[in-house]
């Protein structure tokens, strides 16, 4: 019921800081189910992605504990206390709200031998089957089947090493198979394995908790199982793609913002892609600032995994192409869903033809204000950074999915001098102030 107002033509400047990645936390939480005991998990972003974890964690028997102290109460630390016996079934309900769910099936079948969850929901993005999970489980030994909309794993046996390769370098696929196969016997090698910096960090908090693990950030990862994982103190890595989006909105906006706390290196495409357009990108000690002061100049993307242009960048850079100089190609191998969100863009004038999973996004000088609607956390993000620039009034609706992934997202570009706030409908109980994520 809840929308973003953005009243554009302000100029972004000054400083944010980036929190923990959401798709690192998530799997950091859940990976946390593999040793009994505390875990304390720091720089974990105050998302609504976040709360539905700690509560679908809190369902199968562990105790967890959100204090958010970091950025202005925008990040914080998970304390995740994992029983002796954790329950086998995940909550239906929780897991259908969103995707990163299926991350707790590895590490429940690793410490029950049977896992019983839900098909999961979240972003109406594109079909992502689960085919590469079910069948890396069953190289590790599980029998997996579906039954009544649920998948159903059994290992009575326990797990063992394997060889594993996968169809396509699936980041779920990968963090679920290295879960299991951590406390697996023997060796496991994962062929066609993800490289993203998230599974870096998995990798890294998995090993501090006792596994071993080689070949983090190649395609090909090797396991040797261990008989038990510890409890750890860990720190998330920064969200690369919250802070692509500030840079991307620096750009559009022309403005001149430091992006603090991120990591440049996992962002190199994305920012050389801003130079092309014509930003000033340069390093600072704790990350990068975004310099611009003209119409930003249109450049084509091709998304692919890692290291390849990031999927959840794409909405951004469409956006900021449809206020550019020139035409440009936008090409999308991941998510064929995705160009939903290019619809809800043209609703603001933007001029682009879509042909299957291509689009020629040819920029106007500027935008006009409409209501649109966010299809899912990154088309969120597009038609904010949209909003940002368009003459007038942009309402963005179906925010709760903004809030799935960013956390101060308000409060940050305000502190940067947009105009933008949170507004619900008479029925809601009229205004909220704030910023904190919707439960």
């Amino acid at each position: 019921m809840e929308r973003f107002r953005v009243v554009g033509g302000a100029r972004l400047a000054g400083s944010v800081t980036v929190p923990g990645a959401k798709n690192s936390a998530l799997k950091l939480m859940a990976a946390a189910l593999l040793a009994e005991g505390t875990s304390r998990l720091g720089n974990i972003p105050r998302i609504l992605d976040v709360e539905i974890m700690a509560e679908l964690l809190r369902r199968v028997g562990c105790v967890v504990d959100l204090e958010w102290t970091g950025d202005g109460g925008h990040s914080g630390t998970a304390w995740i206390t994992s029983p002796e016996r954790p329950g086998h079934e995940a909550d239906e309900q929780l897991v259908r709200r969103m995707r990163a769910s299926i991350s707790v099936l590895g590490p429940l079948l690793a410490r029950r031998g049977e896992v019983r969850i839900a098909l999961p929901g979240g972003d109406a993005i594109g079909s992502r089957g689960l085919d590469m999970h079910m069948s890396g489980l069953v190289a590790l030994g599980a029998e997996v089947v579906t039954e009544d909309g649920c998948l159903v794993a059994r290992a009575p046996d326990g797990l063992r090493g394997s060889q594993v390769k996968l169809d396509f370098p699936s980041v779920g696929a990968t963090e679920n198979i290295l879960m299991a196969a951590a406390t697996a016997r023997g060796a496991t090698v994962i062929d066609n394995a993800a490289r993203e910096p998230e599974i870096v960090d998995l990798c890294t908090m998995l090993q501090d908790m006792g596994a071993k693990i080689g070949g983090a950030g190649t395609s090909t990862i090797e396991v040797q199982g261990v008989d038990l994982l510890s409890p750890v103190v860990y720190e998330t890595l920064p969200d690369r793609i919250v802070a692509g989006t500030y840079a991307v909105a620096a750009t559009m906006t022309r403005g001149d913002v430091t992006v603090r706390g991120a990591r440049p290196e996992h962002l190199e495409i994305a920012l050389d892609k801003l130079v092309t357009a014509g930003a000033s990108v340069g390093r600072v000690p704790d990350g990068f600032r975004v310099r611009m002061e003209r119409r930003p100049t249109a450049v084509d993307v091709i998304t692919l995994p890692y290291p390849g242009f990031a999927t959840d960048l794409q909405p951004q850079f469409a956006a900021l192409n449809a206020v550019a100089e020139g035409s440009a190609m936008v090409t999308e191998n991941i998510f064929e869903a995705r160009f939903v969100f290019l619809r809800e863009l043209t609703r603001l004038g933007a001029q682009i033809e879509m042909d299957g999973h291509h689009a020629v996004v040819r920029g106007v000088e500027r935008l006009t204000g409409a209501e649109v609607m966010a299809s899912d956390v990154r088309a969120g993000a597009g038609l904010l950074l949209a909003g940002l620039v368009a003459e007038g009034e942009t309402t963005v609706g179906e925010i709760h999915h903004i809030d799935r992934g960013y956390a101060g997202l308000l409060e940050q570009l305000r502190g940067l001098g947009a105009s933008i706030e949170r507004i619900g409908d008479e029925t809601a109980g009229g205004e909220r102030t704030g910023d904190g994520p919707a439960t």
